[in-house]
């Protein structure tokens, strides 16, 4: 039986359509369970192994305990929205009304399905940068958009400016902006930015920004679009608390914009999930008033990590490009003899009982080319755990 429309569109825009009309299932529930079945160390997925801030979790407990286990308003609890908009104000300098300009959602994935769907007519232009977070083309295609990419390219993934600005027309509805960027590690600087403001400015589009791993970034400080001059009216900011927390099941993510959007992505949120989280909401908003000292450490701790498990792939033989934010860094498999990162990825827990993602995974099947021989790696785990992995790869056989 075929699949109804808008799935099979949203299947065709993650890569998950297989030659017969299925569902093919995606590289990484094949990797998870290679781990689970090998009892491989688990890098492929961007999840911690460690639970985040006391502070935190005991407020969801207290919540829980308290009573808090009913729907939340529509928006959102109003202790949430508003330390969401002191935490702006606090970190960047921006104001959010929060009872008109800020909508709580089941994680950053609600988030922008919710925006894309309120945004987005069939046959508009979303533009993204390519590697990009499989959700992205699902959610395009679901929508009934036409997804444009911009290439990022190794060692440095960073755009050309002057493919970015070919890219926008007046045919973009949106300028998808994922910093710090998942899967490569890339943080964009700021004359990217302030072009991506111009080009949107131009064309009349919507800047819609993914930055969940805001705090967690390791060479500069987080500079929001919103920020920028000429940006506010037009950007809808996203992001959670998953990340930074280190509480990725909760699912807390928000949305901030201007009033009339806000009331658009709504009208849509509420026909999605409607509520989520209400014990999560008040121990996310105890996490985002936290002292700075947490924020800095959570960044210090990781890039550690980074540094750690880099070192491993180095010795191991990679080639390891930068990571400047997130959970990941990019390694190319070439160096080992290994053309082809997919194959790799498959041979690699039985080589070295470690489990990794090829970059292509994160590619349109036109572009997958380009990340022939690269590797994702996540380092958001315990340091003794990425020191086996390191070990094990250092040892691994060619």
């Amino acid at each position: 039986m075929e699949i109804p429309g808008p799935w099979r569109r949203a299947a065709a825009g993650a890569g998950l359509l297989a030659p017969d009309g299925s569902i093919a299932s995606t590289i990484f529930a094949e990797m998870s369970a290679i781990a689970a079945r090998t009892g491989a160390i688990n890098l492929g997925q961007g999840f911690p192994d460690e639970d985040g801030p006391r502070e935190v979790l005991d407020a969801a407990v207290d919540a829980i305990t308290n009573g808090v286990n009913q729907y939340p308003p529509g928006i959102g609890i109003p202790q949430l929205r508003h330390a969401i908009a002191d935490h702006q104000r606090r970190f960047y300098g921006l104001e959010y009304d929060p009872d008109r300009e800020i909508l709580v959602t089941a994680g950053a994935t609600e988030a922008l399905a919710a925006t894309l769907l309120a945004l987005v007519e069939p046959g508009d232009e979303v533009v993204t940068f390519e590697p990009f977070y499989d959700a992205y083309g699902a959610l395009i295609n679901l929508a009934g958009g036409r997804h444009v990419t911009v290439q990022l390219r190794a060692p440095e993934f960073a755009p050309d400016l002057d493919e970015l600005s070919r890219a926008i027309t007046d045919k973009t509805k949106i300028i998808l902006v994922n910093n710090p960027h998942n899967p490569t590690g890339a943080t964009f600087d700021i004359a990217t930015l302030t072009r991506i403001v111009e080009l949107a400015e131009r064309h009349g589009a919507y800047i819609v920004t993914d930055e969940v791993y805001e705090h967690l970034r390791f060479e500069t400080p987080h500079t929001p679009i919103a920020s920028l001059p000429g940006a506010s009216d037009r950007t809808i900011s996203i992001s959670s608390g998953g990340k930074t927390f280190a509480t990725t099941g909760w699912k807390i993510g928000w949305v901030m914009a201007k009033p009339e959007l806000i009331t658009a992505i709504l009208a849509v949120k509420q026909f999605l999930t409607y509520v989520n989280g209400a014990p999560f909401q008040p121990a996310i908003a105890v996490g985002l008033g936290l002292p700075d000292s947490f924020f800095e450490t959570a960044a210090a701790t990781l890039k550690a990590k980074r540094d750690l498990l880099s070192a491993g792939l180095r010795t191991a033989g990679f080639d390891v490009f930068p990571s400047r934010g997130s959970y990941f860094v990019v390694a190319d498999a070439a160096p080992l003899g290994f053309p082809d990162a997919v194959e790799f990825c498959r041979e690699l827990p039985h080589r070295a009982g470690v489990v990794a993602i090829p970059l292509s995974a994160f590619y349109s099947d036109a572009n997958r080319g380009q990340a022939r021989s690269l590797v994702r790696f996540a380092f958001c785990k315990k340091e003794d755990v990425l020191e086996r992995a390191a070990a094990q790869l250092a040892g691994m056989t060619a």
